[in-house]
């Protein structure tokens, strides 16, 4: 696969993401919209953990469409509502990721296109 994390020694160890991310030669590019808490039924849970997990399982089922996983993610922007979010989602997204890292940027937001999502996640993947 032509996707190499990279963590300098000249800049501070990341957590669970890598600080760059090169592709070389892909064969493919998978720009994924802004993935929400809402299920395929058209439901949005309340609770912001459980939108972390739909997000999650929502780009899952974008990236196995594409016959692609989280090993080929290459950039995530995330963007919560609520900063006592912050735990559930690393944790959750550590879950879901395995060993796999991809860069990553955490944003905590005022609000979101609909008042009732808490987290919003885009990304990109490569292979």
């Amino acid at each position: 696969m032509p996707i190499e994390t990279s963590n300098p020694p000249a800049v501070h160890k990341p957590g669970a993401y890598a600080h760059a991310v090169l592709v070389t030669d892909p064969q493919r590019r998978l720009v994924i919209s802004g993935q929400v808490g809402t299920a395929p039924d058209g439901s949005t849970a309340e609770d912001g953990e459980a939108q972390i997990d739909q997000a999650l399982a929502n780009l899952g089922a974008i990236l196995a469409a594409h016959g692609m996983g989280p090993a080929n993610l290459v950039k995530m922007t995330v963007f919560l509502t609520d900063p006592a979010l912050i735990p559930a989602w690393r944790a959750k997204r550590g879950a879901w990721q395995g060993e796999a890292r991809s860069a990553s940027t955490l944003l905590l937001v005022a609000g979101l296109a609909d008042p009732r999502f808490r987290v919003e996640v885009e990304a990109e993947a490569a292979d």
